[in-house]
């Protein structure tokens, strides 16, 4: 960048930040490009999963992630982030331009920073702990900072939300082509993307429990005894007014605040996309649980069992795989 702007080591730095984003089957579908003056986001379309996400919604809230996380990366390390989303119509791979100011780091930012590095998508099964209702009030602000809405899903809109989750459960695992899409991208050991096997939990297969994805070669064990104690799981959906593609990006980066702030708070979490992935599920709960609002995402929260073991990080591919000079990702995104 030019001269009293980010050096590189401190654009890398954020850019390294910003790619421990989520993303749905650790795919991480997004390319940065450094301008003299800005940087920006593109989409990766190459990274679409065509069964599980074949409109690209997962995709755009991944990239949204990914854009929240450089918004705080840069903030926590002394600038300012002025954001352009969609800044050209010709252009729908460019999500955003994203200018840069001096700026003075308060220690919620700093705070949220740190946060980055620690969180994990944690699978296994809560304790019986209950979360704060002052922590859940504080995850709501975050995301309604971002424009959007957050709903904890309780009594009867929890009943659906998880009849949603057993439905697309089972449709999924009697869909050929979804189950080996899953399995590529599942199952890993060595790879810096895909969900890896010491990530994934065996099915938990207490009364009552939520069904998760069926990733293949799971290996990652349950906290001992966890299976014989209550669950205080907490289910909170995320929606937006229109499911636009803005929408859509502005839900991935409510969804990184809201793990963020979780994180900050202890709490383990994990994104649940799958009952969102199917167009009839999501009617059902876009009808049963956000009052017409349209369901982006659905987060679970709660505190990890108290001898539960940390997780391992998740691979990321090579930086210099996702940040390139900005007349690079003109030419890729032109061929």
């Amino acid at each position: 960048m030019e001269r009293g702007l980010p050096d590189d080591y401190t654009v890398t730095t954020a850019v390294g930040m910003a790619v421990r984003a989520p993303s749905v089957h650790n795919s991480q579908p997004w390319r940065f490009a450094v301008g003299h003056r800005s940087l920006h986001l593109y989409a990766d379309p190459s990274r679409q999963l065509t069964q599980t996400d074949p409109d690209g919604r997962d995709l755009m809230i991944s990239c949204g992630a990914a854009l929240h996380h450089a918004r705080i990366a840069f903030a926590a390390l002394g600038w300012r982030t002025e954001v352009r989303r969609l800044p050209n119509p010709a252009e729908p791979g460019h999500l955003a331009s994203i200018e840069l100011h001096r700026h003075e780091p308060t220690l919620d930012e700093v705070a949220l920073a740190a946060a980055i590095p620690r969180r994990r998508t944690d699978r296994r099964r809560h304790s019986s702990w209950r979360v704060p209702r002052g922590h859940l009030e504080a995850i709501a602000q975050a995301v309604a900072d971002e424009g959007v809405v957050l709903r904890v899903a309780e009594d009867a809109e929890r009943y659906y939300l998880a009849t949603a989750i057993e439905e697309a459960s089972l449709r999924h695992r009697h869909d050929p082509a979804y189950r080996i899409e899953l399995a590529a991208w599942s199952g890993r050991h060595a790879s810096p993307d895909g969900v890896p096997s010491r990530n994934t939990p065996l099915p938990d297969e207490t009364p009552g429990a939520l069904p998760g994805r069926q990733f293949s070669n799971p290996e990652l064990p349950e906290a001992a005894g966890a299976a014989g104690e209550d669950d205080e799981t907490v289910l909170l959906v995320l929606s937006t007014a229109s499911d636009d593609r803005m929408s859509r990006l502005r839900a991935g980066e409510a969804t990184s605040a809201a793990l963020l702030t979780a994180t900050r708070f202890g709490l383990a979490s994990c994104p649940l996309t799958e009952p969102l992935e199917l167009p009839d599920v999501r009617r059902t709960v876009e009808e049963k649980v956000t009052s017409g609002a349209f369901p982006q995402m659905v987060l679970r929260v709660g505190w990890a069992p108290a001898n539960a073991d940390p997780l391992p990080a998740t691979p990321r591919r090579e930086i210099d795989e996702v940040l390139q000079p900005l007349e690079a990702a003109d030419t890729r995104q032109r061929s």
